[in-house]
């Protein structure tokens, strides 16, 4: 009887397949029964060489020696993480265990089952290419790991050579980044940065990342805000119910001059008015979409705090392998039209004691079956696996998801939108007050996660009603600057690829899922390595949950030279690129002669620019300078890498302000060494250019006092010393 090797991509993987076929044995690096192993990598076993091992001179980085581009790309065994000049013992252990199971003369095939994916197709290839093997290879491809899923796919085996498309455009994604990588990091750390240390990180997909925030902080620091006016009136019915209305003349609401509004206001005082028209429109509010990874990182981190993207990959990785959802890797927001039996079941399992349930109608849809708006992967859904016992933080994510499909059955959500126009009695005012409220008629599906409307809410009025002006204020507002980024706003211009969608996360058709596949900034399941890296290299920096440019960030837009780089149309194409070479539109070697070509060009390019310092690292040691005396113990207070703290902190003391301060944050201010120093020194400090809540600056005391309940510090503001 001959017997088959299905290689997994990960331990886990491997046990649900063994769990779907009913194999119990579990031998040293596989499981085996009922004519199959089960074998596993870890993820990549095998890495591409670093340029010394092509050439020992690149052992040492030298400016003469780029671009360095191999003729003939090769794999090694991957590296110990903690000593990159040893190979890793357990990867290579299981290697050749995979090298051996797979020569068993017994084994006449081998099933490929990592993830069904770019990495996950290149993980399987490299692997079965390394082991040389002569026995016929295919691809299990898969949307969730539950035993009618393996069961169901291993009856669809599709030949491994018909996934070539996909593996080249997994090896065109490896091999550029490798070559950009390498050279433009090497050649930048050269010309830019001065000392030894951490290099200075160059990719594809970093730098438009970073612009993309660089762009938004520059418009928030040249933003002037623009003082306005309103009037608003407060009418009251004959049944003494209030409704406010602000005033309009000539369609304008704003007003620059506050003299003439306070001149209307002076002749409002207890006048008669009429409601002279009414205006009443019902409208459906459709639920938000299906999520693909991205919207479900931006609905996670808004939500919850101290959540990043990177987090919640991980943690829907692990509800997958789980069993408990479907590939969270995806761009979809539908799903294929063949899966409306299969989403029957699963909405019966996870509304089985669902208080709304006699409201749910399961229907098909095209806002959630649709073949047209699925790429590769459908939208992350439930299985019909329940889950047991989930950690809380795999609570929120399998619950945002459940929920999500839930919501798609319940009733549409209505409400009726009302527009009063109220005028003065009086003839002589030339404009009249609006009104604008909504009642909500139906709650649908906003009940599933308890959605409150935050509009206004108006009193019933009938048209030609009279109402008595009540009240009256003349209220000043300023323009709001641009918000900064947050991981939410930034995987969305990273998602469409910097084009204009709906700040919203129930956008209809016109959303992320019908904005062209494949033209974006990296793919769901890098974006968020992405946001992360550019934290871990010091270019960007968090401040609660938005995104800032640290100054190195800055000056790296600013300087360096290969302006296509940050360009995400440049970076868009490259992406589309990737995605038309899984389509067999266009050949691996095209786009990788054009990435040689293009890296060739900027190292050239760079070599010529004059040299400026973006990033100065400590050659010698620091030696601490002494900012004063910490109010607490008398120790000295110096500075470190997050804030300025007393150097007796081992011994328990707690005096520190931080940098990245909430408080001096919100009013647009970061603590700097000479204002750390008078605050020492005079118990207060005076400080210039503080920004209002309303974009307004101004001056003012602070002084940072030890609370009477706790051992921490907060500030206090003073306007007079």
């Amino acid at each position: 009887m001959s017997v088959t090797v299905i290689l997994a991509e990960k331990p886990s993987v491997a046990k649900n397949i063994a769990d779907a076929l009913k194999i119990k044995q579990k031998r040293d690096g596989y499981f085996e029964g009922n004519n199959y192993i089960i074998t596993w990598a870890f993820g990549h076993l095998l890495q591409l060489y670093d340029a010394k091992d092509y050439d020992g001179k690149m052992a040492r980085w030298k400016m003469e020696n780029f671009p360095f581009i191999p003729s003939d790309f090769k794999y090694k065994v991957k590296s110990n993480p903690r000593n990159r000049e040893q190979i890793d013992a357990g990867v290579n252990k299981q290697l050749k265990m995979i090298k051996y199971l797979t020569s068993r003369k017994d084994v006449s095939s081998i099933i490929s089952a990592c993830d069904y994916d770019r990495e996950g197709q290149i993980i399987g290839d490299s692997i079965i290419d390394y082991i040389q093997t002569d026995k016929k290879v295919f691809r299990l491809l898969l949307n969730e790991w539950t035993q009618t899923g393996v069961l169901e796919g291993l009856k669809n085996l599709k030949a491994n050579d018909e996934m070539k498309p996909l593996s080249d455009a997994g090896i065109s994604r490896q091999w550029a980044d490798w070559v950009i990588g390498i050279n433009l990091t090497s050649v930048a750390t050269l010309k830019y940065q001065k000392g030894k240390g951490k290099a200075l990180n160059i990719g594809r997909v970093l730098l438009p990342t970073l612009k993309i925030i660089y762009d938004r902080d520059k418009e928030i620091a040249t933003f002037v805000p623009d003082n306005y006016y309103k009037l608003i009136a407060t009418f009251e019915t004959k049944k003494e119910e209030k409704y406010q209305g602000s005033y309009v003349e000539n369609r304008q609401e704003k007003f620059k001059s506050i003299e003439q509004l306070e001149a209307i206001k002076a002749t409002l005082n207890k006048n008669n008015a009429t409601v002279i028209d009414k205006q009443v429109e019902s409208k459906k509010e459709f639920p938000p979409l299906l999520f693909n990874l991205s919207n479900l990182q931006g609905h996670v981190t808004s939500k919850y705090k101290g959540w990043t993207s990177d987090k919640v990959l991980k943690v829907a990785q692990t509800l997958y392998e789980k069993k408990l959802i479907t590939y969270p890797r995806t761009s979809s927001m539908a799903l294929e039209e063949s899966l409306v039996g299969k989403t029957a079941k699963v909405l019966e399992v996870i509304t089985e004691n669902f208080p709304y349930k006699s409201e749910l109608k399961f229907m098909k849809t095209k806002r959630v079956f649709n073949n047209a708006k699925v790429e590769s992967h459908s939208a992350i859904t439930p299985t019909y696996m329940k889950p047991s016992r989930l950690s809380s933080d795999q609570e929120i994510v399998y619950n945002a998801i459940k929920n999500r499909l839930i919501m798609q059955f319940m009733p549409i959500a209505e409400y009726e939108e009302t527009k009063l126009e109220t005028s003065l009695d009086e003839e002589t005012l030339k404009g009249t007050f609006i009104s604008k409220g909504k009642v909500q008629l139906v709650e649908g599906w906003k009940k599933v996660e308890r959605i409150q409307s935050k509009d206004t809410l108006l009193p019933f009025v009938e048209m030609n009603e009279g109402v008595l002006v009540s009240d009256s204020e003349v209220t000043s507002h300023v323009t709001k600057p641009p918000k900064y980024h947050t991981e939410k706003t930034l995987l969305r211009v990273m998602e469409t690829c910097g084009k204009t969608v709906k700040d919203s996360d129930s956008d209809g058709e016109e959303m992320l899922g019908a904005i062209l596949t494949g033209f974006s900034i990296g793919t769901p399941a890098t974006r968020a390595e992405t946001i992360k890296k550019l934290k871990d290299v010091g270019y960007i920096e968090s401040q609660n949950k938005n995104l800032l440019c640290t100054e190195v960030g800055k000056k790296l837009v600013e300087t360096f030279p290969v302006k296509q780089l940050f360009d995400l149309e440049f970076t868009g194409r490259l992406e589309k690129t990737l995605a038309d070479i899984e389509k067999s539109n266009i050949s691996k070697q095209e786009f990788l002669n054009f990435v040689f070509s293009f890296t060739a060009e900027s190292v050239a390019t760079i070599k010529k620019e004059e040299t400026v310092i973006i990033n100065q690292l400590n050659v010698q040691p620091n030696t601490r300078e002494v900012l004063g005396k910490c109010p607490m113990c008398q120790n000295a207070i110096i500075e470190g890498a997050k804030g300025f703290g007393c150097s007796n902190w081992k011994s328990g003391c707690k005096f520190v302000i931080w940098k990245n301060d909430k408080f001096l944050a919100a009013l647009k201010k970061k603590p700097t060494k000479t204002m750390v120093k008078n605050l020492l020194k005079d118990d207060v400090v005076f400080v210039k250019g503080l920004t209002s809540k309303k974009g307004n600056k101004f001056n003012a005391y602070l002084r940072y006092q030890k609370n009477d309940d706790n051992a921490y510090f907060s500030w206090k503001m003073e306007f007079k010393k």
